[in-house]
């Protein structure tokens, strides 16, 4: 029976969009599959890994008949890609295979039964929805997911806090060496709610939300969250913890404070950061009234030195960093200028944007 008859670029869209959470490896072998499901001309793809699902939909059916199968995600998309652009490209379903045709090809896949399939049951209950235009939810993942921890054993730290509380939408990251923190003004109001939605899923949002005014919107049950966007369906389960308090870490009240090019900064830190080595990734900062020294060194004596003009008339200060924290958050704004505010040699330094209280990054200082 013929499941699916179209051309190439619309059949490999949906699978693009679903297959990004498929694992190569797995327990379960049948994770390593999507179940397509059509109803009539309405075919729908789904992947999950048990903790993510991701929905989407496509006019691509042939014929009035209802099936559904499960097949390798990996290799239906890698088919799909070496086709030719141009031609149609049917998928044919008998004998618990699956038939992809275009051309003078042809390829038969196995399948598995879609009744075997583990699907996420979605929560009976959402306790508060958020609709906001995709590129603003873009952006607000976009200015913290950097700072989100990896595999660390404190587990609420791998993913992303997300923050209702009255107008504002507020996200932070943390990895306990920095922080990230942005929000967003809504027209809505909510009540104070707080979740923690995972990595993986915070790196595939990042992936599939696009730069448009579309809305998305956001439902969020007690352990899970459920993402509805163009024609996507996504369901994640939340991390269970309790996040840092972010408010006790953004530093306030400090009087060392300067403004300078994030461009200028961020290239002296590229051109410092060749002399640091994998192991250690410090470099020194020597403030001083008029001026910004950074330097860095190595096991082979190397060194590196930067001097730039800054208009500051503070405290001198010593202070080391790791880099890479400063050059993710100075590859990641697109603003020109940045003002960095500073304590002491010991205490964090907050990066922000002048006259933007959107904004905020605190980084721990090091050991040089």
């Amino acid at each position: 029976m013929q499941l699916v008859k179209t051309t190439r670029d619309t059949l490999l869209r949906p699978l693009q969009i679903v297959s990004g959470i498929v694992e190569r490896r797995h327990t379960m072998p049948i994770l390593a599959n999507i179940l397509i499901r059509k109803h009539g001309e309405n075919v729908s793809f789904l992947s999950t890994d048990t903790e993510i699902q991701i929905t989407t939909h496509a006019e691509v059916g042939s014929g009035p008949e209802e099936m559904g199968t499960t097949v390798a995600a990996r290799k239906l998309l890698d088919i799909l890609r070496a086709l030719p652009e141009a031609g149609d490209v049917s998928l044919t379903l008998a004998n618990k295979r699956l038939t992809v045709q275009s051309g003078k090809s042809r390829f038969a896949l196995q399948t598995l039964a879609p009744e075997e399939f583990p699907t996420v049951a979605e929560a009976d209950t959402f306790n508060a929805s958020v609709t906001l235009p995709q590129k603003t939810l873009k952006h607000l993942f976009n200015m913290v997911y950097f700072a989100m921890a990896q595999q660390d054993i404190r587990y609420y730290l791998n993913g992303l806090l997300l923050v209702l509380d009255g107008n504002n939408v507020i996200a932070v990251a943390t990895d306990g060496h920095r922080l990230a923190f942005c929000q967003v003004q809504t027209e809505a109001s909510y009540a104070r709610q707080e979740v923690i939605i995972p990595r993986k899923t915070i790196l595939e949002l990042q992936r599939l939300l696009e730069e448009s005014d579309e809305e998305v919107s956001l439902h969020i049950a007690a352990s899970q969250v459920k993402l509805q966007f163009a024609d996507i369906d996504l369901i994640s389960k939340l991390v269970e913890g309790k996040f840092p308090d972010y408010t006790r870490v953004i530093p306030r009240g400090y009087k060392n404070d300067f403004t300078i090019s994030r461009d200028e900064l961020l290239r002296s830190l590229q051109r410092a950061a060749i002399m640091t080595s994998d192991k250690f990734k410090g470099v020194r900062c020597m403030i001083a009234p008029g001026s910004l020294k950074i330097s860095s060194t190595n096991a082979d004596q190397e060194e590196a030195v930067e001097e730039l003009e800054i208009d500051y008339g503070g405290d001198a200060i010593d202070i080391g960093f790791n880099v890479t924290y400063l050059l993710d958050v100075l590859n990641n704004l697109k603003c020109d200028q940045i003002n960095i505010a500073l304590g002491d040699s010991n205490s964090s330094a907050l990066i922000s944007i002048p006259e933007n209280q959107d904004f905020k990054y605190v980084v721990m200082p090091m050991r040089i």
